[in-house]
């Protein structure tokens, strides 16, 4: 059985993370204050992170007032072997762990978490209602899931808009966010029998960025990273243009280049059923 989409593998492998948690936004305080306003169990707290990537959302919960005493243990699941290798030298608290798994085989004893949380992640998840039966088994009676994305805002400005149909045209067929397939997980026979409905929250916010973080950005994604050089050239003249010709495009310091990138964050929170 498949269990990584083989864009992710090769997108996310070896050599490719390293820009991928420089480019890659944290999240902001008040998104990490609603989730710990959504898990009920009682501090310390057992989390079980999926797809944890290089660390980004790990590191901005350890650092946050509300999560700094609130963890007795986090055990962070991914299967990159290159993106664990960028979380084990970016993350340094002894009571995180970082092993391999997948969304369905978490090798997590049954009942043991207070929450589950997919940072960025659950988009690539090839089968729901699996993923869905192990969050219900690793999970205490009262615990929860939650489902957290960074997008950048194409409503937010144009140029940005005009940016997202630029690298969008290289996704290749693979199951990005945007087109809501990971939606499909509540539907599914395991999420109905033991999960509540499912709450949503969205933010819009700016970020400041400058043109080389924009660059970057881009090609973070996984269906970029894997291009041939000369169609990544192509990508990165295409950003060059849009950026400086700046439709909608806010100025923070124009001298020194830095302007406003809009952005969204949607926290999905599903409870389970006890």
């Amino acid at each position: 059985m498949v269990t990584v989409h083989a864009v992710a593998q090769s997108g996310f492998g070896k050599g490719t993370n390293e820009l991928y948690d420089k480019a890659r936004p944290s999240y902001q305080p008040y998104v990490l204050s609603h989730i710990r306003n959504a898990v009920k169990g009682e501090s310390p707290l057992n989390i079980v992170e999926l797809g944890a990537g290089t660390g980004i959302f790990t590191r901005a919960l350890l650092a946050h007032p509300d999560w700094a005493s609130s963890i007795k243990s986090l055990r962070a699941i991914e299967p990159s072997e290159g993106m664990r290798e960028v979380f084990s030298k970016s993350v340094n608290d002894e009571r995180v762990t970082v092993t391999e798994g997948t969304f369905d085989t978490t090798n997590v004893e049954d009942g043991w978490a207070d929450l589950v949380v997919v940072a960025q992640a659950f988009h690539w998840c090839p089968d729901y209602d699996r993923a869905a039966a192990e969050f219900a088994r690793i999970l205490k009676p009262d615990g929860v899931v939650v489902l957290v994305w960074n997008l950048e805002d194409r409503e937010g400005a144009s140029w940005v808009a005009q940016l997202r149909d630029r690298y969008e045209s290289y996704e290749q067929g693979t199951p990005q966010f945007r087109l809501d397939l990971w939606r499909q997980v509540f539907d599914t026979p395991s999420y109905q029998k033991h999960f509540k409905p499912h709450e949503e929250k969205k933010w819009q916010y700016k970020l400041t960025s400058d043109l080389n973080g924009v660059v970057n950005r881009a090609f973070s994604k996984s269906y970029i990273s894997v291009l041939p050089d000369e169609e990544k050239a192509a990508v990165k003249s295409s950003i060059l243009d849009i950026v400086h010709r700046g439709d909608d495009l806010v100025w923070v310091d124009k001298e020194a280049g830095i302007f406003e990138y809009p952005y969204r964050t949607l926290v999905v929170v599903a409870s389970k059923r006890q």
